[in-house]
């Protein structure tokens, strides 16, 4: 999926307010907005301390291969790579010890953003199992969903689902820093890395798009000789 358009409003659209059961977002004039993100939101960017944001990290700290997938949890092609592709680099890689694996962030959108901040609740220690949960769901929770409140529903049951309690999910949903602290790590590491579209691979430095399991294996043994 290529939408190089961060969440409407930059930084500034990121923060987050829960309130009467529903989700609210500081908005600006739409115009504004676009400009701002098309502009890249670099003084904003550059001002946010992202310095605390969790790596999600899977696999041997030391494996041969390190591999990094932006992903993005809204986008179908990433949900398809998750559902099709990661399950099997997980058994035959990663569990392995042979590659070592980073889950980075991709907001394209706001319910992106939400997703991640429940993902991410308590330091991220069920990050993976909620990230399964978002991807192999993603038509129920996301697609299914009427309004965005149903969506904020839906990605509290998942979270509840998780083992995380009301308060907790309420209090990681509404903590406007972690939103913009996450929303300007993106957008510093998609600079980095030119990520334009997910979900994007980089394996030993090197960047590659979408591909099929098989694929993906012979660029793995590859790289481990």
């Amino acid at each position: 999926m290529d939408r190089r358009t961060l969440i409407g409003g930059g930084i500034a659209g990121a923060a987050v307010v829960v309130a009467a059961g529903g989700y609210f977002y500081n908005t600006r004039n739409a115009a504004e907005a676009q400009t701002a993100v098309n502009a890249g939101d670099a003084s904003a960017v550059a001002d946010v301390d992202t310095s605390g944001v969790t790596e999600m990290v899977l696999g041997d700290a030391d494996a041969p291969v390190t591999m990094m997938e932006y992903a993005s949890f809204t986008c179908p092609h990433c949900r398809d790579f998750h559902n099709n592709v990661f399950t099997q680099l997980r058994t035959d890689y990663i569990d392995t010890g042979k590659v070592k694996f980073i889950y980075r962030d991709v907001y394209f959108d706001r319910y992106g953003l939400w997703a991640s901040l429940i993902a991410r609740c308590n330091g991220g220690m069920r990050f993976f199992g909620i990230a399964d949960m978002l991807y192999e769901q993603q038509d129920q929770w996301l697609r299914g969903a009427k309004s965005e409140a149903d969506i904020a529903d839906n990605l509290r049951k998942l979270g509840k689902v998780a083992g995380l309690d009301d308060a907790t999910l309420e209090a990681c949903l509404a903590d406007e820093d972690q939103a913009r602290t996450l929303a300007a790590w993106y957008q510093k590491n998609a600079t980095a890395d030119d990520v334009s579209g997910t979900p994007t691979l980089i394996i030993n430095g090197e960047k590659y798009s979408n591909m099929s399991y098989a694929e993906l294996k012979k660029i793995l043994d590859e790289q481990l000789g």
